[in-house]
């Protein structure tokens, strides 16, 4: 009996070696779409949108490239998720973690083509993956007892993230911006607390750190423009009844007056959820909703600020970052726990009026404001800063660090193959078939830099033999250098995420030997 009738008609189903190479070339055009945005010479993607606005994304973040993509493949898709989870995990090596998977899989291809079992070379590629591990572990160092020393880590960790990105021309800058901000946590990884704005106009370099927060929001007529020591009261409640908005009910009356009853029927339960709010002794309402013109004058009247339409994000920023809680009733004062911070006050940014809040109860708050030339450039810096908050978050928390431009894959990829001469039996030749894959990456590195990455990587190679030796990959004289001096830091965590994720999607591509297809779902005539 055929196995073809097994399925629905238009079920798809490939077997073997078609299956395998289906999977191989998907990884591998994945790794191959985003190799070039690798390193401090990388370069950067469009993505246009084909929907309504046809909006422009100006990109070389390797997350947000594969995000972007619709992609069909399903070899493909498992290395749009590792890049993913590395940017959710540690924030870098988005790139990095997928280049280094289309390498392994560009080495298991060859094997595969040799005859040797995906299962021999998958268990190579894990003992490679452990002993590349341990080499990393023995040469990383720790500063964190010594606040100056890891200070100057941390700069040196952000500098290098921000050197392939749009912010390298001012990394020293931003460096300090990052570092400042994260400083400021105090070991936590929640980045809640850190706000970015974005504010088109003037340069790059403008852009600046502020402690507190900042909502992007104006000060309404005839109210307060700066209060001190202020009590906050953030909610999430309508305020717009003031006028009649009976929605799909009927209301006959016989005369004008009773129209101007039920309007002051309607005025009063407005006045008295006022009152009600006022009672809780706030000196600043912030409102989600929309305020009405009645509820906005009886608070300037009382002398309150009231703040109307702050979008969802603000509000759930500012009640954490003042100590307070959203409320969305008022009958009880006692239950409603108030925000509190020293000053409320206007302040400028280029064109626009943004309220400031200073001396916030969470004292790791703070907003870092972004300016730039367009909002391409603008979405592009938050990225990078992202990124940069991100890994230096992570180092706080797991301190170690090491060099970067291409010396861990050099050391790892010597390791590996001392272990692949000691290995017996067919696993060797995976073994040495990772430790390609490890060099691929300074070669792309070079390769992205048009210089010649064959001769770099051969003397790198050399240099490696010397025990402690510290020379890597420096793109802007073109040639070796020593990464101490040159102060490309890494932090370990970051290129141990990259290691392993890339090793366990390799693996578990190749041990894919059948894709089945399932046939589309068909819309049933229902008459």
């Amino acid at each position: 009996m055929q196995t073809e009738r097994l399925f629905k008609d238009d079920a798809r189903d490939e077997k073997g070696e078609r299956a395998r190479m289906a999977s191989f070339v998907g990884g591998m055009a994945i790794a191959d779409l985003v190799k070039t945005t690798l390193g401090p010479k990388g370069m950067d993607k469009i993505l246009q949108s084909t929907g309504r606005g046809h909006s422009v994304t100006v990109t070389n973040d390797g997350a947000t490239i594969l995000k972007s993509l619709h992609i069909d493949n399903p070899a493909a898709k498992v290395m749009v998720d590792i890049s993913k989870v590395q940017d959710d995990e540690v924030g870098d090596g988005t790139t990095s973690v997928v280049v280094l998977a289309g390498e392994l899989l560009r080495e298991a291809e060859k094997l595969v083509a040799t005859k040797i079992h995906p299962m021999t070379i998958i268990s190579g590629y894990r003992m490679a993956a452990e002993c590349a591990r341990n080499a990393l572990e023995q040469r990383v160092w720790d500063n964190k007892a010594n606040s100056e020393s890891f200070r100057f880590d941390l700069m040196n960790i952000a500098m290098t993230t921000l050197s392939s990105k749009i912010l390298a021309q001012d990394k020293q800058h931003f460096a300090s911006l990052a570092v400042d901000a994260v400083m400021r946590l105090k070991g936590s990884t929640n980045l809640e607390s850190i706000q970015i704005i974005k504010k088109a106009g003037g340069s790059l370099k403008d852009s600046f750190l502020d402690e507190g927060f900042i909502l992007d929001k104006k000060i309404g007529v005839g109210q307060p423009k700066r209060i001190e020591n202020a009590k906050i009261l953030v909610a999430n409640t309508a305020m717009d009844t003031d006028k009649i908005k009976i929605y799909g009910a009927r209301v006959r009356v016989d005369s004008m007056a009773k129209v101007a009853e039920i309007e002051t029927a309607e005025k009063d339960k407005m006045r008295k959820k006022v009152q009600k709010i006022i009672a809780h002794g706030i000196n600043c309402f912030v409102n989600r909703q929309l305020i009405y013109n009645f509820p906005e004058e009886l608070f300037a009247d009382s002398g309150i600020l009231a703040i109307e339409h702050a979008d969802f994000d603000g509000i759930e920023r500012l009640a954490l970052v003042t100590g307070g809680e959203i409320a969305s009733t008022f009958d009880n004062p006692e239950s409603v726990k108030l925000g509190h911070c020293k000053l409320i006050e206007e302040i400028m940014i280029g064109e626009d009026k943004l309220i400031h809040f200073s001396g916030v109860e969470m004292g790791e708050a703070c907003t870092i404001v972004l300016r730039g030339a367009s909002f391409h450039v603008l979405d592009e810096a938050e990225r990078s800063l992202h990124d940069a908050l991100c890994v230096l978050s992570q180092t706080v928390q797991d301190s170690r660090v090491i060099l970067g431009g291409g010396w861990p894959e050099m050391l790892m990829a010597k390791q590996v193959d001392e272990l692949a001469r000691r290995t017996p039996g067919k696993k060797s030749l995976a073994i040495d078939a990772f430790a390609h894959a490890l060099r691929a990456i300074p070669t792309i590195i070079a390769d992205n830099a048009g210089l010649d990455s064959a001769d770099l990587v051969a003397q790198l190679r050399a240099d490696h033999e010397e025990e402690d030796t510290k020379t890597g990959v420096d793109v802007i004289t073109g040639a070796v250098g020593n990464m101490e001096k040159l102060g490309i830091f890494e932090s370990f965590k970051v290129k141990q995420a990259v290691l392993l994720s890339a090793t366990e999607a390799a693996e578990m591509i190749l041990r894919v030997d059948e894709i089945i297809s399932c046939a589309p779902r068909k819309r049933e005539d229902r008459m």
